[in-house]
């Protein structure tokens, strides 16, 4: 949340090691000015009553209408059920907010009966209606109905009333978590809306556990029924996905100081407990995203924030027209452990790409698998080697392959971690989506911006239409920098329209206030 000045990041913190633990889970605190440099305060909620004896759980801030905050989070009670609870700031006043208080009187909503005492968690940000009711979503999964949102009112965060009808049903998808529902400004318009319910369009966000997976869509949010209709598919399965790679219960939050909304998300480890150990932290933050409606009006479009670009230092210009079939082109000059690479390719002949098979729209997860970075194409692969050893025995592949459907052409984007790293134990999936632009439209353009900041790889394909996050572990870099290269493994020659890269100076994580390191707050959410 944004206040007085000051972002404030809470996130599940375990204070006693770096594995998610038995019973201690806490709210790390961390605040920053520019949501680039953090400095850690002490945690803001700790288990401490029979209402939160096993755990302090998700949950959200909501800003009152008098500029103070609220929180509410999902205890683990002393019975180990799961129920809502409410905090504010022991001195409001205070900038840092550093001491919060829980009432003698929480919870606030305990666990219904028509829910099991563990599928009941995450209440939202609440948004206030126009019968001047304060309305939460909560995340459950109902008796022989499946996953829900629920909607809970109240006139004074005390006493919750919840809504005969859920916000959304998800009958499918067993338990969802963390939801999100926000309104958007109009298609285009990069302007982000603050909580409400009164006229605009609304995305409704939800985590799915079955896939572990983020999806949303964008709908109609009635606010006398306190109901949602998806204006797309209505199971959440075949909603769009927030990142299609390595990103889970993801949270967004309106930041007034810019009238934007930004979203975090949560990209865990894929090696191994023991390496979490060695390391002495787990789980990482991604780059904080600006997100907005596409204006397409059915897709959000993802960037990370302005201010990363203030870590931007070394500046290098590839000139290079074009990318040969079967090139590979070093970007020299900027160390490739800390990069933001941004670069603009032109597809000069879409009409010899190869046809789409109709079953490939199925699964582009498996297709990026089946035609990896190593599988020559008609146009395509083309893109960016990087986190990459001098001898290419590792790297990992983020690149674009055009398709041709009927007279329609399809874009596919991947992420292919199949050769990031000579470890065992690592896990090295292919992600991949479809970018939905219309390629042929754009003059055969496409953009790609990613930023490798050492074991985090965050792409944005088509100006943050399909983005995709993963976690890689090369061996080499214990012993020497790694490298940055351009490729087409295509057929055809593939334009470079522009190319730049920055090497990306270190931010400040977590240090304490008068800046020494915080050797307790390396196991939080050490950004990277």
């Amino acid at each position: 949340m944004y206040h007085n000045g000051l972002y404030h990041f809470f996130y599940q913190y375990n204070p006693d090691g770096v594995t998610w633990g038995n019973g201690n889970l806490s709210w790390g605190h961390s605040v920053s000015v520019d949501l680039v440099n953090w400095f850690a305060l002490d945690a803001a909620l700790q288990p401490s009553r029979s209402f939160d004896a096993n755990g302090c759980w998700s949950g959200s801030a909501t800003i009152l209408p008098d500029g103070s905050p609220v929180m509410l989070y999902t205890g683990i009670d002393a019975r180990g059920d799961q129920v809502q609870n409410v905090a504010f700031p022991k001195n409001a006043s205070d900038p840092l907010l550093v001491e919060w208080v829980k009432p003698e009187y929480n919870p606030v909503i305990p666990v219904p009966a028509d829910i099991k005492r563990d599928d009941f968690r995450d209440p939202s940000t609440a948004w206030l209606g126009a019968d001047g009711l304060w309305r939460i979503a909560v995340a459950a999964r109902v008796h022989d109905v499946g996953g829900a949102t629920l909607i809970y009112r109240s006139k004074d965060f005390l006493r919750w009333e919840r809504n005969a009808d859920p916000l959304y049903l998800a009958h499918a998808a067993g338990m969802v978590e963390c939801p999100d529902l926000f309104p958007v400004s109009e298609p285009g318009v990069e302007v982000g809306l603050p909580a409400s319910g009164a006229g605009a369009r609304h995305v409704l966000k939800m985590s799915v556990m079955d896939t572990v997976q983020d999806y949303y869509v964008v709908g109609r949010y009635d606010d006398t029924a306190d109901t949602f209709v998806p204006e797309d598919d209505d199971d959440c399965r075949s909603w769009r996905r927030l990142d299609y790679g390595h990103v889970y219960a993801s949270k967004s939050f309106f930041d007034p100081s810019k009238n934007r909304r930004v979203l975090w998300g949560w990209a865990n480890e894929s090696d191994s407990v023991s390496d979490d150990l060695v390391r002495g932290w787990s789980g990482v933050q991604t780059v904080p995203r600006k997100i907005w409606l596409d204006e397409d009006g059915k897709q959000l479009r993802q960037w990370p924030v302005e201010e990363i670009e203030t870590l931007r230092s070394k500046r290098v210009n590839l000139l290079i027209p074009e990318v040969n079939a079967g090139g590979v082109n070093e970007i020299i000059g900027v160390m490739g452990t800390q990069a933001d690479v941004e670069v603009v390719f032109e597809v000069p002949a879409l009409e010899h790409a190869d046809v789409l098979e109709p079953n490939w729209l199925l699964d582009p997860q498996s297709l990026c698998g089946e035609k990896g970075a190593s599988v020559p194409g008609s146009v395509g692969p083309f893109g960016l080697l990087v986190m990459a050893s001098g001898d290419m025995q590792e790297h990992t592949a983020v690149f674009f392959r055009v398709f041709r459907q009927n007279d329609k052409y399809k874009v596919l984007m991947c992420t292919d971690l199949s050769r990031s790293s000579t470890r065992d134990g690592v896990y090295k999936p292919p992600y991949g989506a479809f970018v939905d632009m219309d390629i042929e439209a754009h003059g055969g353009i496409i953009s790609l911006r990613t930023l490798v900041d050492h074991s985090v790889v965050e792409s944005f394909g088509g100006g943050g239409r399909t983005c995709i996050t993963a976690r890689v572990y090369p061996d080499h870099v214990v012993n020497g920098n790694s490298h940055l290269y351009v490729f087409n493994n295509g057929t055809g020659a593939v334009k470079v329209s522009s190319l730049d890269a920055w090497e990306m100076a270190t931010a400040t994580v977590n240090v304490l206030p008068d800046g020494l390191i915080a050797a307790s707050s390396v196991g939080r959410a050490q950004a990277y």
